[in-house]
């Protein structure tokens, strides 16, 4: 029995044991060797993947571990901006934003965090409780909430002491609540501490230092920002949490060429005349150094805070005016964005437009009036000012010399095919026989005109560009307006026009361009690029580069300036510009009195450019008020100009410590005097000491003329020379009245109503307003509307 079992064991052993035939065991091999062929081109694969991608998948994943773990930017300080001695006008502060991180504070079941935190948060800063507890609730999932923006260090330091003392009586107590999940972020805000103070030179920043706008802060932008910094937290290899700190790049600092006292005080001149005098449309001053075209100050009476520079003034601005405004502005956005469409007209306006888009439109017109800088981005016909620039081409090209005379009976009368024009002087009684010097004292257009004819289209043309006209001059400040179809060319200028651009009618120019002319003409001749920037330090206070003052061209020569320097001082001495003068200083300049578009509104831009010490010029004030608040021919009179302008010298020289030429008393400031006189007024000379001679005859001191005769007025008010013959008689020669304003009176002086580059559409709006047409850069600093710029056709 035991053998016949053990012999089927045995067989069934023998059968089980061959359970793979031969044919399978051959597929399972080849099954096998293709699957080890797969997984061997598979490993392959991925390790040529790997390879040629390892830089991408790096990133991929340190950017998945940063997004995991803590990470924060760093921001980056904005560069302060400062006067010329250090005076700080815009810089930027930190400040912290409240952070509330809901995962934390919910970190807990028992919710042992929520309600410590809450209440700490309602008795430290105020909170409403049920609002902080209905948004933790709903962002419980998120990490970060900035939930209050720009608190203080005092906040802050407050705060974390607080939540140490509070977290310290939990513990002592035995209950496990806690204030979590609470913390602070850094954040630099700008700020401005002087509020409207030279805010067209320096301009402004968003909040976060990231963009300017305006000024200093938009040309410059690039210069005045830095680089944000990074902090930000990653598991390396043995998944230990790595932290990693990039460092912001602050701004560099930029000191300008203002200086903040003569700001001030041209500030306060502006708005003394704007406010509490007769005031007008806009009055505007620049302060220069002759010597290098530095700015020393900047401004007009269109200010605005700084710190707030969308406020506006609602006496000024009130809902009526930025409603018309927005429905002129509405019209030419409906025509941009239906440029097939036929026009339309203000009436139809809220066809296509809400009352709050017509609104809106009218706040960035306004925006873009009181931010636009009437220095750099407006521009004018200067009238008088420019005389001194047509005698300067005559002479260089020996057109005329100053011994030149011509005869002025009142006007000039010319036919230019079309019209006949009879150009008048604004003295309109006519100066007779006149040399250069003479004509300048006396403001002569007739001398003007005829020097113009002998000059000659093709020169006159050429030295308008010498002196800058209709070129930007290229100073450091945006949207400087474009002038160079503002000015004729040789071909275009006919012999009416060059009649009336000789004394600086029919064709436009800038503040800057002018005040940059005249720096040439008292330095010598040597033209400097205009500019507000001094130097640029890094964040540390080292001086990483000096502006140098930078020669453009040479305008004309020594001889020429010296000329126009002591004409022109003969003007403030015993001329237009008498009201100029300065108790102590010799004080030199030309006045201004501009008849605008359209004629026939009877609208007067006067101006005044004054320079001191004459010997020496240090200091050059330019002065415009357009359209004084007062009717017609009663705006012409260059006084107003005078008068800031005065003021302005007055102190800008005490504050450079500039010595006197003769006895003054800086205390008794003749500011006092003026402000008891309203000016344009007041026909009295200011500052000057009356003396009679003999027989009677005024003789206002100092006054001379080119050969240092003594000029004396008569009973009748005409200017008397007394010379000596070859046999030493004493020879009187009556010259005509004294002079001692610019003014327009008795009738228009018959001037085209036109300036090159104005078409039909501007000039029918200034005929319908009755204010200059502008022209400007297309560069302006813009709204956040893409559809309005502060760059328009008119001012």
């Amino acid at each position: 029995m035991r053998t016949s079992r053990n012999t089927s064991n045995n067989t069934n052993r023998k059968k089980r044991g061959k359970i793979l035939t031969q044919y399978m065991q051959r597929k399972l091999a080849v099954a096998l060797g293709v699957i080890m062929l797969a997984l061997i081109a598979l490993i392959g694969a991925i390790y040529r993947i790997i390879y040629t991608n390892n830089d991408d998948y790096n990133k991929i994943v340190l950017s998945q571990r940063q997004a995991s773990y803590d990470s924060r930017t760093i921001p980056f300080r904005r560069g302060d901006i400062m006067d010329r001695n250090g005076t700080v006008l815009a810089t930027s502060q930190k400040v912290y934003n409240l952070i509330l991180d809901p995962k934390v504070i919910y970190s807990r079941d028992d919710g042992r965090y929520v309600d410590a935190t809450v209440q700490a948060l309602s008795e430290y800063f105020g909170y409403d409780q049920g609002e902080l507890k209905q948004l933790l609730e709903e962002r419980k999932d998120k990490s970060y909430v900035k939930y209050q923006k720009q608190l203080s260090y005092d906040d802050k330091s407050g705060w974390e002491k607080y939540v140490e003392d509070k977290n310290k009586q939990f513990a002592a107590s035995g209950d496990k609540a806690r204030v979590k999940g609470v913390w602070f972020e850094d954040e630099y805000t700008r700020t401005y501490p002087y509020n409207s103070l030279a805010c067209n030179v320096i301009g402004f920043s968003t909040p976060d230092g990231s963009n300017g706008t305006g000024g200093v802060e938009q040309y410059y932008n690039s210069t005045l920002m830095g680089t944000n910094g990074r902090e930000y937290g990653y598991l390396d290899d043995d998944t230990r949490l790595q932290s990693v700190l990039k460092e912001p790049t602050d701004g560099n600092s930029i000191v300008t060429t203002i200086n903040t006292n003569i700001q001030m005080s041209v500030e306060k001149y502006l708005n003394e005349w704007q406010n509490d005098d007769v005031g007008s449309k806009v009055a505007a001053a620049i302060v220069m150094d002759p010597k290098t075209s530095e700015v020393l100050a900047m401004a007009s009476t269109n200010q605005f805070n700084l710190n707030d520079p969308r406020a506006l003034d609602p006496k000024v601005y009130t809902d009526d005016v930025l409603m018309k405004l927005g429905r002129t502005e509405a019209v030419g956005v409906y025509h941009r964005q239906n440029p097939d469409a036929e026009e339309i007209t203000e009436d139809q306006v809220s066809k296509y437009f809400t009352n709050d888009e017509i609104k809106s439109y009218g706040q960035q017109v306004a925006w873009n009036q009181i931010w636009r800088n009437v220095a750099v981005s407006d521009t004018y016909e200067p009238g008088s000012t420019a005389k001194p620039f047509t005698i300067a081409a005559a002479l260089e090209t020996g057109a005329i010399t100053p011994s030149t005379i011509f005869v002025c009976d009142g006007y000039v009368e010319l036919n230019d095919g079309l019209h006949t024009w009879r150009i008048k002087c604004h003295n309109i009684n006519g100066d007779g026989p006149l040399d250069a010097e003479q004509a300048l004292m006396r403001s002569c257009n007739v001398y003007l005109m005829q020097t113009a004819f002998a000059l000659g289209a093709e020169n006159f043309v050429k030295y308008q560009h010498i002196f800058g006209f209709g070129e930007k001059t290229g100073i450091d400040l945006p949207a400087e307006a474009d002038t160079s179809d503002l000015v004729y060319t040789a071909d275009t200028l006919g012999k009416t026009a060059l009649a009336t651009n000789s004394f600086g009618q029919n064709f436009n120019v800038t503040m800057i361009q002018m005040a940059s002319a005249y720096c040439s003409i008292l330095n010598g001749g040597s033209y400097y690029k205009p500019h507000v920037v001094k130097q640029i330090l890094n964040s540390n206070g080292t001086v990483l580069e000096d502006i140098k003052p930078e020669l453009v061209r040479t305008t004309a020569s020594k001889e020429t300036c010296d000329f126009l320097k002591e004409a022109l001082f003969q003007t403030v001495e015993g001329g237009t510009g008498v009201k100029a003068k300065i108790t102590g200083y010799h004080v030199g300049g030309k006045t201004g009195t501009a008849e605008k578009l359209p004629r026939s509104a009877k609208n007067y831009l006067v101006s005044f450019c004054g320079f001191a010490p004459v010997e020496d010029p240090q200091v050059l004030v330019y002065v415009i008020v357009d359209t004084p608040n007062l009717k017609g021919e009663a705006q012409a009179t260059a006084s107003f100009a005078i008068g800031i302008e005065r003021k302005i010298m007055n102190e800008a020289l005490q504050f450079l410590n500039i010595p006197a030429q003769g006895e003054t008393d800086p205390q008794n400031s003749l500011n006092n005097a003026l402000s008891t006189s309203p000016e344009g007024i007041s026909k009295e000379t200011m500052g000057a000491e009356v003396e009679t001679d003999a027989e009677g005859n005024t003789i206002a001191a100092g006054e001379t003329d080119a050969a240092g005769n003594v000029l004396e007025t008569n009973a009748n008010g005409d200017v008397v020379i007394r010379t000596t013959d070859a046999n030493g008689n004493t020879v009187a020669e009556t010259r005509g009245p004294a002079v001692t304003d610019e003014a327009i009176k008795d009738g228009s002086s018959d001037l085209p109503d036109a300036v090159p580059g104005t078409d039909a559409a501007s000039q029918a709006e200034s005929t319908e307003t009755g204010e200059t047409t502008l022209k400007n850069d297309d560069s302006a600093q813009t709204t956040e509307s893409d559809e309005t710029t502060a760059s328009k056709t008119e001012d």
